[in-house]
C-alpha cells in the first residue's frame, strides 16, 4: 500500500458527511479512522454554528477541532471550548438588510447568536427545516439586534436561493459577505470571512499545510474551501457552482461519497 497522500481530511457536514437523516454510516466512519490510522488528521468544517454542531461530533467521538458557522468559529471538541469566534458587525448588518430589502422587498430572517450556547432565533414568516435543531422565536426585531450574531439568515417568498444571492452579493457585496450554504439557507456573514478562514486557522493550530488538505463539501460555501485546499471533492449531489470548481466528483452523502474516494486513497 501507498502512503495517504494528505495529512488533513477537511469534510463539510450537511449534505457531505451527513445522510439525510443525519447519520454517518458505518462504511464512511471506517474509512476516516482508516485515514487517521494512516496519519491523517480528520477536521469538520461546517456552515453550522457549535450548538447546532456539537451532538454530531458528539456522536462520532470526535475530539478535535473544528471550523462552525462558515468559519467564524474554530472550536475545541474535546475540551468544549470555542479557540476563536469572529462577530458579524450588526450596525453594518443592519445597513445591508435595509438595502437588500429595497432591492427584494421583506425578507424573513433568522440569526445565529455568538457562544458556545448561542441561540437561533427565527423571526416571522421564516421556513424552519425539519429536524431536530433548536431555535427561539421571536417577534420584536429589536430582539435580533440584543446580542453579538455571527450570521443572518434571509428567506424570500418568492426568489430561488440562487436568486436572492445572486441579488444579495451584487446589493451589498461591499458591506457583507452573503453565501447559500444549502437549501432555504442564504446567510449574510461578515466580509471576508469563509470556510477558507477558519480552516486556515485550525490547520495551523494543526501544523498542517494546504498542500497537504483533501476537502469534500456541496454547495457553494464550500468554493473558498476548495480553493485553499491542494484537492477539492464535491459530492455527486453538489451544487453545479461547486462542481464547476471541483478537482473530482464523487458519489452522493448517501452513497458514501468521502468513503469512495478515502478507500481509493488508501489503496494507494
Amino acid at each position: 500500500m501507498s502512503p495517504f497522500p494528505y495529512r488533513l481530511v477537511a469534510t463539510d457536514l450537511d449534505g457531505t458527511l451527513l445522510r439525510a437523516d443525519e447519520s454517518v454510516s458505518d462504511r464512511t466512519r471506517e474509512a476516516l479512522a482508516a485515514a487517521t490510522a494512516a496519519g491523517a488528521a480528520h477536521i469538520v468544517v461546517t456552515g453550522r454554528a457549535v450548538p447546532w454542531t456539537r451532538h454530531i461530533l458528539d456522536d462520532l467521538g470526535y475530539e478535535g477541532i473544528a471550523v462552525c458557522g462558515q468559519g467564524a468559529q474554530v472550536y475545541h471538541a474535546g475540551e468544549h471550548r470555542l479557540l476563536t469566534s469572529l462577530t458579524l458587525d450588526r450596525q453594518l448588518a443592519g445597513l445591508a438588510l435595509s438595502k437588500i430589502e429595497a432591492e427584494v422587498g421583506p425578507v424573513a430572517l433568522a440569526a445565529s447568536r455568538d457562544g458556545l450556547e448561542g441561540e437561533v432565533l427565527m423571526g416571522p414568516g421564516y421556513q424552519v427545516q425539519e429536524g431536530p435543531l433548536p431555535y427561539v422565536p421571536y417577534e420584536d426585531p429589536a430582539e435580533l439586534w440584543a446580542a453579538p450574531l455571527t450570521k443572518l439568515y434571509l428567506q424570500h417568498p418568492t426568489l430561488t436561493d440562487d436568486e436572492l444571492t445572486r441579488t444579495a452579493r451584487e446589493t451589498v457585496g461591499g458591506l457583507v459577505d452573503v453565501v447559500m450554504a444549502g437549501p432555504g439557507i442564504v446567510e449574510i456573514l461578515p466580509l471576508g470571512l469563509s470556510k477558507a478562514t477558519g480552516l486556515s486557522l485550525a490547520a495551523r493550530r494543526l501544523g498542517v499545510k494546504a498542500a497537504e488538505t483533501i476537502a469534500f463539501g456541496d454547495m457553494p460555501n464550500d468554493i473558498p474551501m476548495f480553493g485553499w485546499a491542494a484537492h477539492g471533492v464535491a459530492m455527486g449531489n453538489a451544487h453545479e457552482e461547486l462542481r464547476a470548481v471541483a478537482d473530482e466528483v464523487t458519489t452522493s452523502n448517501e452513497e458514501d461519497g468521502i468513503a469512495v474516494v478515502l478507500e481509493r486513497l488508501l489503496a494507494g
